[in-house]
């Protein structure tokens, strides 16, 4: 992972046009090829690119050196073209780092008890649906179920108390490895929370991701409806 605190602005045009102005921002490029800009505040990015995507330097001309601007990159993404264009103007850090394999976020009691809920009661991702298996493997941590549905093909399910765009982007880079395995592509996915934040809800339909709400109190046979007055 290559980490860059810069002032920079970026740039984006693609479905939508957007600009984050001259500020000094954390810029993260992983190893999967995720480029992602942070601020001191709030823990998702202000803006990112998913991978597949290539990064390309350009010298700046003459009229953006004029105004500071000491880089420039161009991200591009491989399967919409869509770019970013990032100006850089000072440089405060620059440093690479070798993580290694990560074991992934360990599920606390209540996930934990919905995963094992939702392998019993597989069908709640839609009639005709089979489990596979529990904690399908992959090369970056294993994700929570693997099923078929209706006609056989292939779905992994990421599982979480409460769905935010962490969970999503988690979900992606286990389908990106998944999707290479002849053996199980095209492989669905499906992001199932008891409760799912509208901005995760829009990256998950983005991206070809199903969203399934969970109701844990009626998966573990508490949902009295009987004795509700409202």
């Amino acid at each position: 992972m290559r980490l860059l605190i810069a002032r920079c602005s970026v740039d984006y045009t693609g479905r939508l046009s957007t600009h984050l102005p001259l500020a000094t921002r954390l810029i993260m490029i992983k190893a999967d090829g995720t480029v992602a800009f942070h601020r001191d505040i709030q823990h998702q990015p202000l803006n990112w690119m998913s991978p597949p995507c290539y990064i390309t330097f350009d010298e700046p001309d003459d009229v953006q050196k004029d105004a500071g601007i000491t880089q420039l990159w161009k991200v591009t993404q491989k399967k919409t073209d869509d770019v970013l264009v990032v100006s850089i103007y000072d440089v405060l850090h620059d440093s690479s780092h070798e993580l290694g394999i990560d074991p992934g976020l360990q599920k606390d009691g209540v996930e934990a008890h919905l995963q094992k809920l939702l392998a019993e009661q597989i069908t709640l991702l839609g009639d005709g649906h089979t489990l596979v298996r529990r904690e399908y493997m992959t090369a970056i941590g294993p994700v929570d179920i693997l099923a078929r549905d209706s006609v056989g093909a292939a779905v992994a399910v990421e599982i979480k108390r409460r769905g935010d765009i962490d969970g999503v982007e988690q979900l992606t880079r286990y389908l990106e490895l998944m999707n290479r395995d002849p053996h199980l592509s095209p492989v669905q996915g499906i992001f199932a929370a008891q409760e799912i934040k509208p901005q995760a809800r829009t990256l998950a339909q983005d991206r070809g991701i199903r969203c399934v709400v969970l109701d844990y109190d009626a998966m573990r046979g508490l949902d009295d409806s009987d004795s509700r007055l409202f």
